[in-house]
């Protein structure tokens, strides 16, 4: 047997034990993506509760457990869960007519041309507008009420859904377009059955920024405006407990917000976009 044949088959039965090792727990945990992002809130965890303690100034950063016991607090009185309650039927309010009259514009653009012009000119002049300058002119439009908080954050979402539909749009291959030609489809059959599916990557990523925008849009806009009928949002809660002082319900009301945030991003995102784009092989 050749020297060169020795060194294949000791190569071979060197490597086989390894190809055919079992992961340990450590390894198999660490493959997890929710195991390694529950990892760095635990360790962004234990910062915030070390500098807390060094610092030792509840009215300047209270420490985590403080923040905790305020969150706990608030929850059992009931008084934070309805002013989220309170925040999120608002947002949903604008959120979803937002979405609606950015279908609705892209639609118009992707089949006539001043429709597409119309969509370019208007996301080129608006789309940098910060929501909460038109606050203002909203409350002189549409007076103290959800009206105005629900204007805004439909400027929020409907500029970059809009454009990132566009855009998706757009980027559809010819191959597919002439397949949904040959198939004899046109108007709203042909952008439901050829251009959602194959531009829902890009649309699904301005979902998610019109999401983030509205929210923080939101948030912003009860710190300034506060309440409509006697009743506010989270943004209110935090300005009525900064104004009174107490810090540890003011952290309680950001970590309430950062909580909605990741439970939105988490659950509702990511289920809907391994149930689509990462199913169809569209993304890794």
């Amino acid at each position: 047997m050749s020297s060169a044949r020795i060194i294949l088959r000791a190569t071979a039965e060197t490597a086989a034990p390894e190809a055919e090792r079992k992961l340990t727990w450590y390894e198999l945990a660490w493959e997890s993506g929710f195991v390694r992002k529950l990892l760095i809130i635990l360790i962004l965890a234990v910062i915030w509760e070390a500098y807390g303690r060094y610092l030792d100034n509840p009215l300047l950063f209270p420490t985590l457990s403080e923040t905790l016991r305020a969150l706990y607090d608030r929850v059992l009185d009931g008084s934070l869960p309805a002013r989220a309650w309170a925040s999120i039927q608002v947002l949903l309010m604008g959120y979803v007519i937002g979405v609606a009259l950015a279908g609705t514009l892209t639609i118009l653009a992707i089949n006539t041309r001043l429709g597409s012009d119309f969509l370019e000119t208007m996301t080129a002049m608006l789309s940098p507008l910060p929501a909460i300058a038109l606050l203002p002119l909203a409350l002189i439009w549409f007076g103290l009420g959800n009206g105005s908080l629900v204007f805004i954050l439909i400027h929020s979402v409907l500029w970059p859904v809009a454009l990132n539909t566009h855009s998706g749009f757009r980027g559809v291959s010819q191959t597919l377009r002439m397949v949904g030609r040959n198939s004899d489809l046109r108007g709203l059959n042909y952008v439901f059955k050829i251009l959602i599916p194959a531009a829902f990557p890009s649309i699904l990523s301005g979902l998610k920024i019109g999401w983030a925008f509205t929210w923080r849009t939101l948030i912003a806009a009860e710190l300034v405006f506060g309440v409509s009928s006697g009743k506010g949002g989270l943004g209110w809660f935090i300005f009525e407990n900064r104004n009174l002082l107490d810090i540890p319900n003011v952290f309680a009301g950001l970590l309430t917000v950062i909580l909605i945030g990741l439970v939105v991003e988490n659950l509702v995102f990511r289920t809907l976009e391994r149930r689509t784009v990462v199913r169809w092989g569209m993304q890794n």
